[in-house]
């Protein structure tokens, strides 16, 4: 005689269903995002937190359940309709969203704000409650109010400021100032007196000014309209934005990310007054270069040895000027300390580098004439930033034979691969 299987009746049905949905975490938080819903999803939150993931690496497999967690975790504290979202994109199927945000390992966590993704991405712990914590910092307002005149007199003098003086918080022109505010939160410290307090600064009406560092009253005006958002955040970053910028152990994986050419100077702790001299020559002869063509950075030259090492060089050879192009790494061809200001010396070593000079110096040898600057040979230019010039400090001599630069220093410290799935070996 066969055994029968009792059926289960409807309410037995669904009291297992429910049982089971307790039992097992269910995530409804993370918007799959593609071509079709990009635009709607970043114009309709004002942070969407985005993991540009691929289904066969194993890190985004590790990622997808705790980015998901974090999402429900966000969504218990923060309720506001169109405030937060978390989303994901699959690079596999959407390989064009990925080539416009630049992802070049997966996974890449990326916040946008009002639409626009930050400069930095997210290289935090991959915990639930790191990820949590690192939302809700974000969704902080960040512009500190002020409520007497001499208490802006205090703001840190060490850090950028932009201070706003406005009739009221209820205005076009504070809410933009807010939002240039937010989308700068790690680049300048923004502050704001508004009212009857804020009037002996607003005699032609409200104002926005940038205090630079170890300044007091020493003011720059923004003259722009102060209810256009895309004029004032091009103002406000090329205040709160250095040119020059430091290198630390803790920022060189994001700066050597930026995939750029590094132009470095090695410093003294203990002089620092070359720092000043450079920043002043770079702005000088190099501000055309700051867009999407080279890095210029300062290093602590006591903390980083090892490149000195590479380059032949010790503390005692200090400053030291050097472009690292993540595969070779060479020293600026004069004496730091006595040729920095001479005209056309450092402009010059950064175009050789663009031409292709540097490349076919160090592969064939000196070309016949070094007086001038030589356009790029084809085939040539692209691969000019591979290879930069060893050190020529010595009188000029005969045509040498040619030499092999020292490899990168600073390639070592780019994105591991016992955290991201990297998709290109070469920035």
């Amino acid at each position: 005689m066969r055994s029968q299987i009792p059926k289960m009746n409807c309410l037995q049905y669904f009291l297992t269903i429910l049982l089971l949905s307790c039992i097992s975490p269910v995530y409804l938080d993370v918007i799959n995002m593609d071509s079709q819903n990009l635009k709607s999803v970043l114009g309709g939150h004002e942070l969407v937190f985005v993991n540009f993931y691929a289904d066969w690496c194993r890190f985004s497999q590790i990622l997808k359940p705790v980015f998901e967690e974090a999402s429900n975790k966000v969504k218990e504290d923060i309720k506001e309709e169109g405030k937060v979202a978390f989303a994901k994109i699959d690079c596999d199927s959407e390989n064009s969203i990925a080539a416009q945000y630049h992802i070049s390992k997966y996974p890449t966590l990326k916040l946008f704000r009002n639409g626009e993704p930050l400069k930095k991405e997210y290289r935090g712990q991959r915990s639930v409650d790191a990820l949590a914590t690192f939302i809700k910092d974000q969704i902080k307002d960040v512009v500190e109010m002020h409520n007497t005149l001499e208490s802006l007199d205090e703001v840190d003098t060490n850090k950028r400021n932009v201070i706003g003086y406005f009739a009221s918080q209820d205005s076009d022109q504070y809410r933009n100032f807010a939002k240039v505010a937010n989308q700068l939160r790690e680049a300048c410290k923004f502050h704001v007196a508004i009212g009857p307090i804020s009037e002996p600064e607003r005699t032609g009406g409200d104002t926005v000014v940038y205090r630079a560092p170890h300044t007091r009253r020493e003011d720059l005006t923004y003259t722009g309209s102060l209810v256009s958002y895309d004029h004032m955040i091009q103002w406000a970053n090329d205040k709160c934005v250095p040119l020059v910028r430091e290198i630390t152990f803790e920022n060189a994986e994001e700066l050597t990310e930026e995939g750029l050419p590094f132009l470095i100077l090695f410093y003294n702790p203990d002089d620092k007054s070359i720092i000043e001299r450079y920043n002043t020559e770079v702005a000088k002869q190099l501000l055309h270069e700051k867009v999407n063509a080279i890095n210029f950075l300062t290093a602590d030259g006591s903390k980083f040895s090892h490149p000195l090492h590479h380059l032949g060089k010790s503390a005692k050879d200090l400053p030291v000027l050097a472009i690292d192009s993540f595969r070779h790494m060479y020293v600026f061809p004069h004496n730091v300390n006595n040729d920095l200001e001479q005209p056309g010396l450092l402009s010059t070593f950064i175009a050789d580098l663009h031409s292709g000079k540097l490349h076919r110096e160090f592969h064939h040898g000196p070309d016949p004439s070094t007086t001038s600057t030589e356009p790029p040979v084809p085939g040539e230019a692209k691969e000019a930033t591979g290879h930069l010039p060893h050190d020529k400090s010595e009188p000029e001599q005969k045509v040498k034979e040619p030499t092999s630069p020292p490899e990168s220093s600073f390639i070592k410290l780019a994105p591991s691969r016992n955290r991201y799935t990297i998709l290109r070996d070469e920035l």
